[in-house]
């Protein structure tokens, strides 16, 4: 850190997460980086209290608008106070993996720092509506919060008085959020993000309210992941007040069907759509490829939906880049045809769990998806080790395939075929239990999946893993 405050004293951005940094570097960084801005300090457990304090000393960090202190929950609430006295133009504030953190924290922080804009607190469940209510001076555009049992309606009533710009609302498995919570925030303007996922007590009864008020025509994308109180009478009304919608996710609302998906084949906006374990059959599929104009679809764990259904989806959507048919037992070889003849700019397949399909498919593939990028084709049983070669010689822009539960693919045909690709996963063991079918494809009547997950035989992964440092609000 000397060698760097000699040679760079302009320096804008820093990024010190997961190293062994103590007080002296960050009254170093205060003495050589007035004009520093962006700072990371996520996960870094050695420094304290104090040395935040020195951030705000002498020359200070004063000009600091971003600061990510995620996991280092060594902080107190004397911490984040050094923090306001020092770095009072803080706009975009990113502390996850927090389980110490609490209102009393932010309470501190915002006494101060009044210009905060964006604010992430994912895996921090010991804050409540009292956090919301501190920030609320601040204008806030963005927040973010997950897994936290305390917040409640409150807190959407805070936004809807004191923030009238905000933007992106990210509120994922909160399950005190309800109906009456989506109500209080339906007469905000600019709303362009609502990310509900897994908040399992809404419904009909707020989604409809919210999209006919001031933000249904502009929002970009909804997130009702899990929500499964959400029905037909929801997706017709986002179909008919969100003209601006591109992504929509209505993964495992089980009480969504063909009816709403007929509604959603006249939105000229979407491009992005799970309808992943909901109850649509071929029917709502075909109407739902209607529009053209789909990129990206998941049609994962969809019993209903036959070779049929996918097939008359494709034959509108020429622009479709990826498709994930996971957990489809009942799907064969030509689902993967029609996909390859008809969507010939796909880049990411998953077929994942999908006993039926053979190497006939990888040879579909190969011929025509020539910008293929990723491929998953664990708990295919079937495919052998000329599946592989097909790959090789036509998809030369793979980079990642899965091949986990593989028992027909062998390891030295895993090694000749894929070795210049970034990433490979395999193993040749027979499919667990949760995948509903046995290692000769017979199908159970429980068809429970979970994640595909390495456990047996030989894995392979060419990827480390690496930590990224994000300035985006």
């Amino acid at each position: 850190m000397r060698l760097i405050s000699e040679g760079c004293p302009s320096l804008l951005y820093l990024n010190l997460s997961y190293t062994d940094i103590t007080n002296g570097t960050l009254r170093l960084l205060s003495r050589s980086f007035p004009n520093l801005q962006y700072l990371s300090l996520a996960h870094c457990r050695k420094f304290t209290d104090k040395g935040l304090q020195y951030l705000g000393c002498g020359r200070g960090c004063h000009k600091l608008i971003y600061l990510d202190l995620s996991g280092c929950i060594q902080v107190s609430v004397d911490g984040f106070r050094n923090i306001a006295n020092g770095c009072s133009r803080i706009q975009n504030l990113l502390i996850n993996d927090m389980p110490t953190l609490t209102d009393r924290c932010i309470q501190a922080l915002a006494e101060k720092c009044e210009q905060i804009m964006s604010v992430v607190f994912l895996d921090s469940p010991h804050l409540s509506d009292i956090t919301f209510r501190a920030l609320a001076e601040c204008k806030l555009v963005k927040v973010s919060i997950e897994g936290n049992n305390r917040i409640t309606d409150l807190s959407f009533k805070w936004m809807s008085k004191c923030c009238p710009y905000i933007r992106h609302i990210h509120m994922v498995d909160c399950q005190k959020i309800t109906d009456a919570g989506l109500k209080m925030i339906a007469p905000l303007k600019y709303i362009l993000i609502l990310n509900l996922a897994d908040c399992i007590r809404i419904g009909d009864g707020g989604i409809k309210p919210f999209v006919e008020g001031s933000s249904g025509a502009t929002l970009r994308e909804l997130n009702l992941n899990n929500c499964v109180r959400v029905t037909d009478a929801s997706v017709i009304e986002i179909a008919q007040r969100c003209h601006n919608l591109t992504y929509l996710n209505l993964r495992y609302c089980e009480n969504v069907t063909d009816t709403g998906l007929e509604a959603l084949g006249n939105m000229s906006s979407l491009i992005s759509i799970d309808i992943s374990g909901t109850s649509i059959s071929d029917m709502g599929l075909g109407a739902l490829g209607c529009s053209g104009k789909i990129k990206e679809i998941s049609i994962s764990e969809c019993q209903n939906v036959s070779d049929t259904g996918i097939q008359k989806f494709c034959q509108d959507s020429k622009h479709l880049e990826s498709c994930h048919v996971s957990y489809c037992p009942q799907l064969t070889d030509e689902t993967v045809k029609a996909l390859a003849f008809h969507c010939h700019r796909l880049t990411s397949i998953s077929i994942a769990g999908c006993p039926k399909m053979t190497d006939l498919c990888m040879g579909y593939l190969a011929a025509a998806c020539r910008y293929l990028h990723f491929l998953d084709i664990s708990g295919c049983i079937r495919l052998t080790d000329k599946a592989l070669k097909y790959l090789w010689k036509g998809c030369k822009q793979l980079h990642v395939l899965k091949m986990l539960y593989c028992r027909n693919i062998t390891k030295q045909a895993v090694l000749k075929y894929t070795a210049r690709l970034e990433k490979r996963e395999h193993n040749d063991g027979d499919p667990p239990p949760w995948l509903g079918y046995d290692r000769n494809g017979n199908t159970s009547q429980d068809n429970s999946v979970s994640s595909v997950q390495p456990q047996h035989g030989h894995v392979f992964n060419l990827t480390a893993k690496k930590k990224q440092f994000s300035v985006n609000a």
